[in-house]
């Protein structure tokens, strides 16, 4: 570092990316990260900003790969402004935001339009999905074209997709092909469609209301089923799949089995799924209603032990605001499904690394590092390295809070966390070098976020895939 001038410099910190943590300095130029290490005796480092990091932590920047912003469509619910302004106070520095808004990521255009109102109001960095449907499925090759950072896909029912329609297997099949093809990989929301369908007439018909009925409609084979279908389907094809909110233990299991096969199949599991349960459902009603539903208790022990063992990829929040009318409501059909979750997931986390339950390097691995690596966003992002892009979140493990829905920066105010304490805060936030939030103020500008892509793939076909027009 001698001799040099830099932007920023982050002094006295314990950096925790890959390997073990160390203690360094972190000097930042243009965004990027120019130089990690300790100065020698005497040296002196000139820089515009110097950040006091003593006694704290420097990770990278969370990437949640699983958010629904709803703009376009429903911005009474969230927009770009709001849920990236969210994501900052919480850590996150990258989102990945899910095609099911009003109008769908379904093509090259209503992504190109959906990227413009991003660039212009998000404070964090973004990529897009684009939507895999029955009416979508010809646009898939012409996305990737145009760089949406990968693909979504629903097997079962929601009412977030409603307009939108379960694919059909016939469909799922030949776009895995198109997909393997290009070497993109696809979320899929793995519950069975027509389990869900029955289930939840029958529960109609007896008159069940009750909270615990939406767990009912949605019982655990739904995911099980879904989630050996995708296998199935990619392992024939060659597509990289990654399987979406997972909270069932016997999932996990088929998923760890797949890869031990060679299958290209990853995982996110949420903090729900980790700490709440149907009984949080029974007794918080709508508030805690999301699909898939909070599960029994008894799959916690095996989500926990699939974490600490990277069978368990990723952490993500499937952060889905809703208004208070439509999460409140004695009628549980009558409640929206979704949680908010980009604000709160970290603190929530590092309770759980100060608790013992995980360690720190544990948690980054999931949340930024292996996101980064998922989506090919790897190196620039989800690491400290020289080179890398300057995303970096400075913690407190000491310090505590109280989770507060009404102090949330979601247009929502609705929170299935609210009144719980936490230990362990991001106080700094910065993307690609520029502080967005520090100590509980935001000092960035929206529009700041850039579009991510990914590097360029690698195509695992293992049949030949058709072309949409030979098969039309």
């Amino acid at each position: 570092m001698a001799g040099k001038s830099f932007d920023t410099v982050i002094r006295g910190g314990t950096v925790v990316a890959e390997g073990e943590p160390y203690q360094a300095d972190i000097a930042i130029s243009n965004g990027t990260i120019a130089a990690i290490g300790l100065p020698r005796d005497g040296e002196q480092i000139e820089a515009r900003e110097v950040i006091d990091a003593s006694g704290k932590f420097v990770v990278p920047g969370a990437i949640d790969s699983h958010v629904h912003f709803r703009e376009p469509g429903h911005v009474y619910k969230e927009d770009w402004l709001s849920g990236s302004c969210a994501a900052a106070f919480g850590g996150v520095t990258t989102v990945l935001d899910m095609p099911n808004t009003h109008p769908p990521t379904d093509s090259v255009e209503h992504f190109l339009a959906k990227k413009e109102i991003a660039l212009r109001g998000s404070y964090v960095d973004f990529g897009l999905y684009g939507l895999v449907s029955d009416h979508a499925a010809r646009n898939i090759e012409a996305m990737h074209r145009a760089g949406v950072v990968g693909f979504k896909t629903y097997l079962g029912n929601s009412a977030s997709n409603t307009h939108i329609g379960i694919i059909a297997d016939g469909t799922l099949l030949e776009s895995f092909e198109v997909l393997a093809a290009l070497g993109a990989r696809c979320v899929v929301h793995a519950e069975n469609g027509s389990v869900i369908e029955n289930r939840t007439a029958r529960l109609h018909s007896a008159g069940r209301k009750d909270a615990r009925a939406h767990a009912d409609s949605r019982p655990d084979v739904c995911a099980i089923e879904a989630v050996a279908r995708s296998i199935i389907f990619a392992e024939w094809t060659g597509a990289q799949i990654h399987i979406a909110h997972e909270g069932t233990a016997a999932a996990i299991d088929l998923i760890a089995a797949a890869k031990a096969r060679g299958v290209d199949v990853s995982v996110e599991t949420c903090p729900q799924y980790l700490l709440l349960s149907v009984k949080d459902l029974v007794e918080g009603g709508g508030v805690m209603r999301c699909n898939p539903p909070l599960r029994d208790p008894s799959n916690h022990e095996r989500l926990w032990q699939a974490l600490r063992s990277g069978e368990i990829d990723a952490i993500a929040t499937d952060h889905a605001p809703h208004s208070p009318e439509e999460k409140h409501h004695e009628n549980i059909w009558e409640c929206q499904c979704g949680m908010l979750g980009v604000e709160t997931a970290m603190p929530l986390m590092l309770t759980e690394v100060s608790r013992g339950r995980l360690t720190l390097s544990e948690y980054v691995r999931a949340a930024a590092t292996n996101p980064a690596k998922l989506w090919r966003l790897y190196p620039r992002k989800g690491t400290i390295q020289v080179g890398s892009d300057a995303d970096l979140v400075i913690v407190d493990l000491d310090r505590e809070a109280r989770i507060d829905q009404a102090k949330l920066h979601s247009k929502s105010k609705v929170s299935s966390w609210h009144g719980r304490t936490v230990r362990g805060l991001p106080v700094t936030t910065m993307v690609r070098g520029n502080v967005v939030v520090r100590d509980g103020e935001l000092r960035g500008e929206p529009g700041w976020g850039r579009c991510v892509t990914q590097t360029p793939p690698k195509p695992t076909p293992r049949h030949t895939p058709q072309s949409w027009i030979q098969l039309g």
